[in-house]
C-alpha cells in the first residue's frame, strides 16, 4: 500500500507546477486505520508546505497516523517553520518518504530527528518518480544553475523551417498547446536574436489552463534587438537580454530605461558565454529554462554544455532541402566521439506526431 499512497502524493505534488519555483513540488497524504484522513501539496512559493497543508486539511486527529510525503520534510526555518517539528508535535507513528532532500547541507537531518523521536521512517518509495518530478529542483539546489530543456517542433527529417523560411506550423495545434504547458512549468524561455529578428515572437504562455508568462531571455551578443520588437516593447520588466561586454553602451542604457535587464558576459570569439549566462541567471533564482532556439543557438547550447534534457515534437512531414533550417546547425561536431549522446530516452505518441525526450 505504500506505493499506492505515494502515487497519490505525487498526483497532489504536480498541482504546484509552475507556482512554487524555485522550491520543489511536494505532495503529502495522511493515512490512519487504512483510510486517507488528510491531503495537501505545496501550492505557491512562500506559502505553507505540503505536510502543513495536509495536517490542516485532516478530518480527524493524526496521532498514530502514517504520513506519505514525496520529499524529505524540511528541518530548517525558511519562509515557513520546519515541517518535521510539526509531525513530531502531532505524534505521527510513521513517515514514508519518496526521496531524500538533495541539498547536501540538509539531507537526512529530518530522518535523524524523526527517529530520535521514535517515529518509524521509510525512504525510497517511488523514488525514481519523485526525482523526475523535481529534476529542476535537484539540479538547481546542487549546482545553483538552472535546469535547461531544449525544445523543438521538427519535421521527421529534423527541419524547423523550409528553405523559404516558413515554419508555421510544422507541428499540430495539440503539440503546440502541449509545449505551452511546458512553458508554464519553467521560470524562463530562451531564444537567440535571429529568432527575434525573423519571427518577432511574444514568448508568452498561451495554454489551455491558467498559467504564467515565463521570463524571456534573449541571447544577443552585439545588441541587435530592435526597440520595437514585442519582447522589448511589451517587456513588463520580464525580459533579459544577454550580450558581450561593451557591446553597445548607448543601446544598453536605453534598454535598461525601458525596463529590460541586460546581462553581460565575457566574449567567446565574439559570442556570449552561455555558461556565464546560466550562472548569472541562477544567482537571480531562475531555476529552469526552456530553450526554444534556432539551429545556431541550439548547437552552441549543446556544445557549451548548458542543456540537461531535449524534447522534440516530431511531425510526419518531410521538408528536405540544403537551405532549409535544421533544429541543430552551427558548426556541428566533427567527430562522432564528440557528439551528444542521449540517455533515459522516452517516446510518446501524440496524435500523428511523436514526442521524443532524452537526458544529457
Amino acid at each position: 500500500m505504500d506505493e499506492f499512497y505515494m502515487k497519490r502524493a505525487l498526483e497532489l505534488a504536480i498541482k504546484g507546477v509552475g507556482m512554487v519555483n524555485p522550491n520543489p513540488m511536494v505532495g503529502a497524504v495522511i493515512v490512519k486505520d487504512n483510510k486517507v484522513i488528510g491531503e495537501g501539496f505545496h501550492e505557491k512559493y512562500g506559502h505553507a508546505h505540503a505536510e502543513r497543508n495536509a495536517v490542516k486539511n485532516a478530518v480527524e486527529d493524526i496521532e498514530g497516523a502514517t504520513v506519505y510525503v514525496t520529499l524529505e520534510p524540511c528541518a530548517h526555518y525558511g519562509k515557513t517553520p520546519p515541517c518535521v517539528d510539526l509531525l513530531i508535535e502531532k505524534k505521527v507513528r510513521k513517515v514514508v518518504i519518496g526521496m531524500l532532500d538533495p541539498n547536501p547541507l540538509v539531507a537526512g537531518k529530518s530522518i535523524k530527528k524523526l527517529k530520535e523521536n521514535n517515529i518509524e521512517v521509510k525512504v525510497g518509495v517511488k523514488e525514481k518518480e519523485c526525482r523526475k518530478l523535481n529534476e529542476v529542483f535537484i539540479k538547481y539546489i546542487t549546482t545553483k544553475k538552472p535546469f535547461v530543456i531544449m525544445k523543438a517542433g521538427i519535421s521527421i527529417d529534423g527541419k524547423i523551417a523550409t528553405s523559404g523560411g516558413e515554419s508555421k506550423w510544422i507541428t499540430s495545434e495539440r503539440s503546440r498547446l502541449h509545449s505551452h504547458e511546458l512553458r508554464n512549468r519553467m521560470s524562463g524561455i530562451m531564444v537567440g536574436i535571429n529568432t527575434v529578428l525573423s519571427d518577432d515572437p511574444s514568448l508568452t504562455y498561451r495554454g489551455e489552463h491558467k498559467g504564467k508568462n515565463p521570463l524571456r531571455i534573449i541571447i544577443d551578443s552585439t545588441l541587435k534587438v530592435p526597440f520595437e520588437s514585442k519582447v522589448i516593447k511589451y517587456n513588463n520588466n520580464n525580459t533579459i537580454v544577454a550580450c558581450v561586454e561593451n557591446a553597445d553602451l548607448i543601446k544598453k542604457e536605453k534598454l535598461e530605461k525601458m525596463g529590460v535587464k541586460v546581462i553581460e558576459t565575457k566574449s567567446k570569439k565574439g559570442k556570449v558565454d552561455l555558461q556565464e549566462v546560466v550562472e548569472k541567471l541562477g544567482k537571480d533564482k531562475i531555476d529552469s529554462i526552456l530553450l526554444e532556439g534556432g539551429g545556431t543557438l541550439n548547437f552552441s547550447a549543446l556544445k557549451e554544455g548548458i542543456v540537461d534534457k531535449v524534447r522534440f515534437y516530431i511531425a510526419p512531414k518531410i521538408i528536405g532541402g540544403q537551405n532549409s533550417k535544421n533544429s541543430v546547425s552551427g558548426q556541428g561536431f566533427y567527430n562522432l566521439d564528440d557528439c551528444v549522446n542521449l540517455k533515459d530516452m522516452s517516446y510518446e505518441q501524440m496524435g500523428n506526431e511523436i514526442v521524443v525526450e532524452g537526458y544529457i
